[in-house]
């Protein structure tokens, strides 16, 4: 919806050109899709390493009539794409715009996204009352750049007894430098226009994690400043177990992003009081990555 009214936005301005950045696809194909119903040209900047990896949505873009292409600079993944995306538009800003896919960037996107975000919130608030007679004790989801964590917490924000986690991805472990946890691992800096917590060495170089992207949404790193919220990590490992347990036990194929809060929500359940009421955002589903998990465990 939040991408639908962009778009229309946008084509009231006069834009006729609308990029965008993808790393796992799904923000492409949002793109790709209302690009195509409003006949508007559609350009995706996308890491080569995620185009590999992610070969189906790349697929689907392409078939909804959008150019999707790939970047090979630095390590070919989502930070890489959005500094390309970046350095189109403003080239080309009297003609072009740009949709941003997660709650990063400069000002006015992280709050523009939040809102169109927010709907999960919403809903989330709305059924607790219909289930429980009342609101959630806790809210679990995974944190990349941190759209589906910050739209499932803002409707919560002000409520104190509301306790809200997101849940990085430590890779192969925060201390081993293959991680994308800002958060949890990171310094105070300032990429693609925004002031937030990034992996980034002594002298503000970002170092790239090759997993994700190394930096997180502005008002994360606000919330983890203020205690409004904690953030955890989880690693490649323990994502993948929580990946395969989902599946066989409950016939849900996750996203691997939304495994990384499965994996945490299973040690986070035996320290909660009995009957407490916890909520997981279940942020995507795992046909994405089924190439991904199968090369990894050798199926």
């Amino acid at each position: 919806m939040g991408v639908d009214v962009l778009l229309l936005d946008h084509k009231r301005l006069g834009n006729k050109r609308i990029i965008a950045e993808t790393g796992a696809g799904q923000h492409g194909v949002a793109t790709a899709t209302v690009c195509a119903q409003y006949g508007l040209e559609c350009i995706i900047s996308m890491g080569a390493q995620d185009m590999e990896r992610q070969a189906l949505n790349v697929f689907r873009m392409r078939l909804l009539g959008a150019e999707v292409r790939g970047v090979h600079s630095g390590t070919a993944t989502l930070k890489d794409a959005t500094s390309e995306a970046i350095r189109d538009w403003v080239t080309n800003v009297e003609t072009t715009h740009y949709i941003l896919g997660s709650v990063a960037g400069p000002h006015p996107y992280p709050m523009m996204v939040r809102d169109f975000h927010a709907v999960i919130g919403k809903k989330t608030s709305r059924q607790a009352w219909e289930k429980w007679g009342g609101k959630p004790d806790v809210l679990v989801a995974c944190v990349g750049g941190g759209s589906n964590a910050m739209g499932l917490f803002h409707e919560f924000v002000d409520d104190k007894e509301v306790r809200m986690i997101g849940v990085e991805a430590a890779g192969f472990g925060l201390d081993s430098g293959k991680h994308a946890a800002p958060l949890t691992k990171g310094d105070v800096g300032v990429l693609h226009g925004a002031m937030s917590y990034l992996l980034q060495d002594d002298d503000g170089q970002i170092i790239e994690p090759q997993l994700d992207y190394p930096g997180v949404g502005p008002e994360h790193s606000f919330f983890k400043d203020m205690g409004w919220a904690e953030y955890y990590s989880v690693t490649d490992e323990e994502a993948l177990e929580a990946f395969n347990r989902v599946s066989r036990l409950e016939g849900i194929i996750s996203a691997l992003e939304t495994s990384h809060a499965l994996a945490h929500l299973e040690k986070l359940c035996p320290k909660l009081p009995d009957g407490a009421r916890v909520v997981l955002n279940f942020s995507g589903r795992g046909d994405k990555d089924d190439q991904t998990v199968a090369k990894y465990l050798e199926v």
